[in-house]
């Protein structure tokens, strides 16, 4: 069986991802896999992004992968990176497109009125660089990862959760916004562990260990 399934839909830092995986866990089986039958089958599955939401979507289903990972979320580990994070909620304001529909919530852009800082300089978008995370809730991903710890972004959209108790972390930029969610089996978060370091290792390490309550 495969440890690890790192879903490849033809976007996403995939080959940085599986490297920091392999790093963390040399001894286990990392397979980048567009191969939806490989995906049912794996222990714990990571579903990482960069581009638009509306062709990641797209590919997802037309290499009939959605299937995949909605049974993932359900049922085994499952990492959510940058846009593995948005496509998790109903829909997003990048192309009015529908997302998974796992958690309830919009994906949002940010806004261009209120990107100032404290000095009233003008904030750029995307949201790019190293930015503090803020641990909300006590959960085995954030275990040996110090609250306000550095993690590395990437991004102009940023996800508004219906339930704010799926909120696992927040940053602020300039104003506070979800960086990290939580349910049962699933943790998916807006940075990107495999470019943040030590902070970033620790929590994939952590992923490649975790056995949730409800599934262990």
């Amino acid at each position: 069986m495969t440890d690890i399934a790192i879903v490849d839909y033809g976007m996403g830092n995939l080959r940085s991802v599986s490297k920091a995986l392999e790093h963390v866990m040399p001894h286990a089986s990392i397979v980048v896999t567009n191969d939806p039958v490989v995906v049912q089958k794996a222990a714990r599955v990571v579903v990482p992004g960069q581009g638009a939401m509306p062709n990641c979507m797209h590919e997802l289903t037309t290499r009939g992968l959605k299937q995949a990972v909605l049974e993932a979320a359900e049922n085994k580990p499952f990492l959510g990176i940058c846009i593995g994070l948005q496509m998790l909620f109903d829909e997003s304001e990048e192309g009015n497109v529908n997302g998974l529909g796992i958690l309830p919530g919009k994906v949002r852009h940010f806004p261009h009125d209120t990107m100032f800082d404290a000095e009233k300089n003008k904030l750029k978008v995307p949201h790019m660089g190293w930015n503090q995370v803020h641990q909300t809730i006590e959960h085995p991903l954030w275990e040996g990862i110090a609250n306000d710890a550095r993690f590395y972004f990437v991004h102009s959209y940023y996800v508004e959760a219906a339930h704010p108790e799926v909120t696992a972390a927040y940053t602020r930029y300039p104003t506070p916004f979800t960086c990290a969610v939580a349910k049962d089996n699933i943790f998916a978060v807006q940075f990107h562990p495999e470019k943040s370091h030590l902070a970033g290792l620790t929590l994939l390490s952590n992923f490649a260990k975790w056995e949730p309550k409800s599934f262990a």
